[in-house]
């Protein structure tokens, strides 16, 4: 989640292949990660599930866009710590032109 001087929440979304694989199987949909990523079915999925999470929150503090990438975030990438903490300025450089799209 990012929103940092920005006018409003923004969030990356990565699919957990365990969880998204025997869902697309079910629905007949490709199994790559890439093409899930894309796909409109797995967004209306997840938008879905960022729409029941935000109606715990203020509106204000509510998720607007996401993207979902086709990949998780890496320690190879340096995007996150030995512990798998997530290092946000290192995401948000890397996904820089995410970033920008969810803000256009």
């Amino acid at each position: 989640m990012f929103g940092d001087a920005r006018p409003y929440p923004v969030a990356l979304v990565t699919l957990d292949a365990d969880e998204i694989v025997p869902w697309a199987r079910q629905q007949e949909l490709p199994e790559d990660m890439v093409a899930l990523a894309r796909h409109p079915a797995v967004r209306e999925l997840i938008q879905g599930v960022v729409d029941e999470v935000n109606a715990r929150y203020s509106h204000a503090t509510q998720v607007k866009r996401i993207a979902i990438l086709d990949r998780d975030l890496t320690q190879d990438a340096g995007e996150l710590t030995p512990t798998l903490k997530v290092k946000r300025g290192v995401v948000h450089r890397n996904h820089a032109d995410v970033f920008a799209a969810l803000y256009d």
